[in-house]
């Protein structure tokens, strides 16, 4: 019996650590944006102030459907995006918080507009202006 009660708790406190925070693109679009000068390209970016609810999440593992994007030849960077390719922010359509990067430890095997959802450890970024706002890092994703 004590031995059945340790293992229960031990898979309740598994499971607990495995416990995820879905987010929507409408959590990321709570942001707002002021005008930045960054000298080392000598131009102003938006820069970001992020919701305290995403705040709250920095750090946590959390997770999100969108479409997968891969723009970068090299194969280094991966997004996930609120719309397909032909109507993604690079193409004009919406803000910065309407992609995401992801980081996978390994190179994964989707194509561009496929639809999964992916978890991750969410990073917010508003100095590097060389990554996006939203990082998504450690990633796992399926296919939907």
């Amino acid at each position: 019996m004590k031995n059945n009660i340790l293992v229960t708790l031990f898979m309740l406190s598994s499971m607990c650590c495995l416990a995820q925070t879905e987010i929507t693109w409408w959590d990321l679009a709570r942001i707002s944006y002021t005008e930045k000068f960054f000298p080392s390209y000598g131009e102003n970016f938006l820069y970001p102030k992020f919701s305290e609810n995403m705040k709250s999440l920095e750090g946590k593992k959390v997770g999100i459907t969108g479409y997968f994007l891969d723009i970068d030849p090299s194969g280094k960077m991966y997004i996930l995006s609120k719309n397909p390719m032909a109507s993604c922010f690079f193409c004009g359509v919406g803000g910065p918080e309407t992609a995401m990067e992801l980081q996978f430890k390994t190179k994964p095997n989707f194509n561009t507009d496929d639809i999964l959802f992916v978890t991750g450890i969410l990073k917010l970024n508003a100095d590097d202006i060389e990554h996006f706002n939203y990082i998504l890092t450690d990633c796992v994703a399926e296919k939907l």
